[in-house]
């Protein structure tokens, strides 16, 4: 069986296009405590996601020391880990946050080089 390309029309096109741009964005940030490192991490994420989620994102800060239930839920192994629950596919970003385009292609706004 061949493999034949999907053929959109150009209305499709543009209409996906569109939506894709009107995503939801559903992200949690797990940290430990109110460190150094906790607090850089949600500052880079926070300003990742006002340049490019702007007014389409939920960002929840989760401390796992405050929270150690949705941690142990959530399979959260170190931190500060960022997972992007939705859109899928579900994504999993661990580390100190600060290497913007590694955020961007984990979030899926932009491709992989």
């Amino acid at each position: 069986m061949e493999d034949t390309p999907i053929k959109y029309t150009q209305k499709e096109y543009e209409e996906a296009i569109a939506k894709s741009g009107e995503e939801k964005y559903i992200l949690r940030l797990y940290i430990t405590g109110i460190t150094p490192k906790s607090t850089k991490a949600i500052l880079n994420v926070k300003k990742i996601c006002e340049e490019s989620l702007k007014g389409r994102y939920e960002l929840e800060v989760i401390d796992i020391y405050q929270q150690p239930v949705l941690a142990k839920d959530q399979q959260i192994i170190a931190a500060p880990t960022l997972i992007k629950k939705l859109p899928l596919p579900l994504r999993r970003i661990i580390g100190d946050m600060s290497d913007k385009e590694r955020i961007l292609v984990g979030l899926d706004l932009r491709p992989k080089k």
